[in-house]
């Protein structure tokens, strides 16, 4: 059977015949033959800032945030480590869609970087559907918590949620389509323990919800709700990117030339 060095030889013959390549841009990473995001496009990656206490959206001139508004209050925290950016958007869908589950890595390592470590909790991916794993393989969902863990020290458990039915994609729905096509979508199942705060009372776990991307909190929500009815104690999200909203997309707009 070939050893060590039979693959390093490998590899370097891999690396000199099919030079590596930025997945978002589609420019060469010269600098790291094992990078698959270039220094220019992680440069681009806009961390979120602090907004509202609960979700971290940026609040509105007047009043309180309306972004979480309509989440369950099970869903007590949420935050998202990069807005969806064009080089994000590419990030979570090579991952997703195009069999880049090495992607997860780098997600992880992003979120570790932009998002604060909790104090303590259960790592829970977004589970997939059974049709849709079969066809993809692997959730990416699980795959961002598994990395995740490797910097936070936090437990995993892809068990601990489950899809009750399957759904249709939520990409080109809206907000109030979204919310309908994920009620009831999720079953949840108790906590594996209990614990015992400072004070000698008991407390059930609490729960981190991984996923890729946040659009409206819909599916965290609902998994929130699934979750928290099974007995699990504070219900927080966690994910690589959130979709931008206006305000913050017209901040960042360049009219083109007509030059």
């Amino acid at each position: 059977m070939p050893g060590p060095a039979w693959a390093l030889a490998v590899s370097d013959v891999a690396r000199l015949l099919l030079p590596n390549a930025c997945v978002a841009c589609g420019r060469l990473v010269e600098s790291d033959p094992d990078a698959l995001l270039c220094g220019v496009c992680r440069v681009r990656l806009r961390p979120m800032r602090p907004g509202c206490p609960r979700c971290a959206q940026p609040l509105p001139p007047v009043g309180p945030c309306r972004f979480c508004a309509r989440w369950v209050p099970e869903l007590t925290r949420v935050r998202s480590a990069v807005w969806l950016t064009p080089e994000a958007r590419e990030v979570a869908h090579h991952l997703k869609y195009d069999d880049y589950p090495a992607l997860a890595t780098l997600v992880g390592a992003i979120i570790a970087r932009d998002v604060a470590k909790p104090e303590s909790g259960c790592l829970i991916p977004i589970p997939l559907g059974a049709q849709r794993l079969r066809s993809r393989g692997y959730n990416q969902a699980g795959k961002i918590a598994r990395a995740l863990a490797g910097h936070w020290g936090l437990p995993v458990s892809e068990t601990a949620l489950r899809r009750a039915r399957e759904t249709p994609s939520q990409t080109s729905l809206t907000p109030e389509a979204r919310l309908a096509n994920v009620t009831g979508a999720f079953a949840a199942f108790p906590p594996p323990s209990e614990r015992r705060n400072g004070s000698g009372a008991t407390e059930m776990p609490a729960a981190i919800l991984v996923d890729d991307v946040l659009t409206t909190g819909a599916t965290l929500s609902e998994a929130a709700q699934a979750l928290a009815g099974a007995g699990w104690g504070p219900v927080m999200a966690v994910t690589f990117a959130r979709a931008e909203p206006f305000e913050i997309r017209a901040q960042h707009y360049e009219p083109v030339s007509t030059r």
